[in-house]
C-alpha cells in the first residue's frame, strides 16, 4: 500500500504545474507555472487588499486558463521573514489548498527569493535585505549559486556591516531594505545596490527545484523498496 501511494504521487519532470504565492513584503502576488513557463500572473499593490483578493483571484486564474485545481503538482509559498499579516494570508491560503487537494506544500524563505531575483547578476555574493524600519534589516548571505553562506539574521546597519567581506569580495545588496545601506558603503567598488521588487514569478525556479528534489527522494525510496522486494521474492522462489 505504501509503495502504491508513492507511485501514485510521482510525476516525472514533464509539465509540472505549480502555484506560487508571495505575500511576504510590500505587495501580494501569485503565478501559475508549468515548468519554467508562466501561465498566469496576478498582483495587488495594496497590502490591505490581500486577504479579500488572493483566494478569489487564484480561482479566477484557474478558470480563465481552463485549469482544474487537481492538476496542480504542488503549491509554493514565501514563508518569511516579512509582514506578519501578509505571511498569515499567504500561508493560510497555501495550506488550505494543499489540505483540500492533498498536494505537497513547498515553503521558501523570502530572503532566498529576493536573492534568486538577481542571481544572474552576481559575481560572488548576494545579500538580500528586508526593511525592518529605521536602520534595521532582516538579511542573509548567499553565494552566486544561491548556496546559503550565512543564516538569516536581524541587524542594524552601520559603516562596519559586511566590511570584512567587502575588503576582498563583491556583494550585491538587494531587496527593499538595501537602499538605506547606500549611504554607508560610500565608494566601495565591491558593493553594489540593485533595487528589485520581487513577486511570485521569482519563485518559479526555486519551487521547481524543491519539487524535483522531493520527487527524486521519493524515487530513491521506490527503488529501495523494489530492490528489497526483489531480494525477498528471489529468496522465496529460488
Amino acid at each position: 500500500m505504501y509503495l502504491r501511494h508513492i507511485l501514485n504521487n510521482i510525476h516525472f519532470f514533464a509539465g509540472m504545474l505549480l502555484l506560487n504565492i508571495d505575500t511576504a513584503i510590500d505587495k501580494g502576488s501569485f503565478c501559475i507555472s508549468r515548468n519554467d513557463e508562466v501561465i498566469a500572473f496576478e498582483v495587488t499593490e495594496s497590502r490591505n487588499e490581500q486577504a479579500g483578493w488572493l483566494h478569489q483571484a487564484i480561482h479566477n486564474a484557474f478558470k480563465q486558463n481552463d485549469l482544474d485545481f487537481h492538476q496542480l503538482d504542488a503549491v509554493a509559498v514565501s514563508n518569511g521573514p516579512g509582514s506578519y499579516t501578509g505571511l498569515r494570508i499567504g500561508l493560510s491560503t497555501a495550506k488550505g489548498l494543499c489540505y483540500a487537494l492533498n498536494k505537497p506544500l513547498i515553503c521558501i524563505n523570502t530572503l532566498q527569493i529576493i536573492a534568486a531575483a538577481v542571481e544572474l547578476q552576481a559575481k560572488r555574493y548576494i545579500c538580500p535585505m528586508i526593511d525592518a524600519r529605521r536602520m534595521e534589516v532582516f538579511t542573509a548571505l548567499f553565494d552566486k549559486n544561491l548556496t546559503l553562506i550565512k543564516e538569516p539574521f536581524a541587524t542594524i546597519l552601520n559603516e562596519e556591516s559586511f566590511s570584512d567581506i567587502l575588503k576582498e569580495d563583491h556583494i550585491i545588496f538587494t531587496g527593499n531594505g538595501s537602499e538605506k545601506f547606500r549611504s554607508l558603503i560610500k565608494d566601495n567598488v565591491n558593493a553594489e545596490i540593485v533595487e528589485n521588487n520581487i513577486d511570485a514569478r521569482n519563485m518559479i525556479a526555486l519551487s521547481l527545484k524543491y519539487y524535483q528534489k522531493k520527487i527524486s527522494q521519493m524515487l530513491h525510496i521506490v527503488n529501495h523498496i523494489t530492490l528489497k522486494m526483489y531480494i525477498y521474492l528471489k529468496k522465496k522462489y529460488k
